[in-house]
């Protein structure tokens, strides 16, 4: 039997039959994907066949073992928070991403945003980035989110600045970012970001009923918690075939198997500067006759992207924190 992965707990996945029976699935403990070390050798988004112990498929209670994972399109894959030598698949077989950054309340840094958007070019995965709780900024804060936009939008990532910022315990209040409706349809949706954007509030009022749980940030830190612990692919009432993945939030974003020398394809300004540099394996730092370099001296490459490439050029350190 065949289905798609929508839920993965960790130890057990839960696949949707084209019958649209639920079947609670583990994987064997010898179960591994060739050829990817990764925490999660079955991944939200994942095609799967599996079996069934007790017969035919009667009912949600029917338990399985996913024995085979279809080839993937594409995945999204970071570096293992604590197994630097493994890797983290977010979502497999996915058409775009919903990148979730704030701001303030707390904080997304523009190198976890670049680390995300060349994780995703490396898959041809188009991202668009949503800008959220603007009715909370001050005025030097709503130019930051400005500038963010003018910045990505410019490389040609869509930006979208939205209000959906409601209290722990209601989001009746916020508002429904029907700009992002028309994205939605038709697509398989990666959403992500830090912890405390407000991914589980964007997924209650996109996805009415699903009840997830939301928290406010710690005053403290003015940093997120966790309030999602698990991957989950919800169906979105935009029309057929248009599904929305939530993740747990993410602190870090650590590159996984890229080679130093093709980091800088996926700045795609860099990549685009680099055809006119004088050696065809310039690294970008100090090499004469480097056109990427010129291009930041003539301020035509944002200083955050081309610090976010050297960041990620260190990524072959194992201590490095992520």
């Amino acid at each position: 039997m065949t289905g798609l992965v929508i839920r993965n707990t960790g130890s057990h996945y839960t696949v949707l039959t084209s019958e649209g029976a639920r079947v609670d699935c583990r994987v064997k403990g010898n179960f591994r994907l060739k050829g990817i070390r990764s925490t999660n050798p079955v991944a939200v988004g994942d095609s799967v066949t599996f079996t069934v112990a007790d017969g035919p498929v009667s009912s949600e209670a029917s338990e399985g073992w996913i024995t085979a994972i279809d080839e993937r399109r594409n995945y999204i894959i970071r570096k293992a928070s604590n197994l630097s030598k493994q890797s983290h698949i977010l979502a497999s077989n996915v058409d775009q991403c919903l990148l979730l950054i704030t701001v303030n309340y707390p904080e997304t840094s523009t190198t976890f945003i670049d680390r995300f958007l060349a994780t995703a070019e490396a898959y041809r995965i188009p991202v668009h980035i949503v800008i959220n709780k603007m009715d909370r900024y001050d005025e030097d804060e709503r130019r930051i989110a400005d500038m963010l936009a003018t910045l990505y939008e410019g490389l040609g990532y869509p930006c979208h600045l939205i209000t959906c910022q409601p209290s722990a315990t209601s989001f009746q209040s916020a508002e429904l970012p029907e700009s992002l409706l028309p994205v939605l349809e038709g697509k398989t949706t990666l959403l992500s970001g830090n912890s405390g954007v407000g991914k589980s509030t964007l997924l209650n009022l996109l996805v009415p009923g699903c009840h997830q749980r939301t928290a406010e940030i710690s005053d403290a830190h003015n940093k997120g918690m966790h309030t999602t612990t698990f991957s989950e692919m919800f169906p979105l009432p935009v029309g057929e075939n248009s599904w929305l993945i939530d993740t747990p939030g993410i602190k870090g974003f650590g590159t996984f198997d890229m080679e130093r020398g093709e980091i800088s394809h996926y700045f795609r300004e860099l990549f685009r500067f680099s055809s006119e540099c004088r050696y065809a394996n310039c690294t970008h730092t100090h090499e004469p006759g480097c056109a990427v370099l010129k291009a930041l001296d003539d301020h035509l490459i944002a200083s955050s992207r081309y610090q976010s490439y050297l960041s990620m050029l260190g990524d072959e350190d194992e201590g490095k924190y992520r």
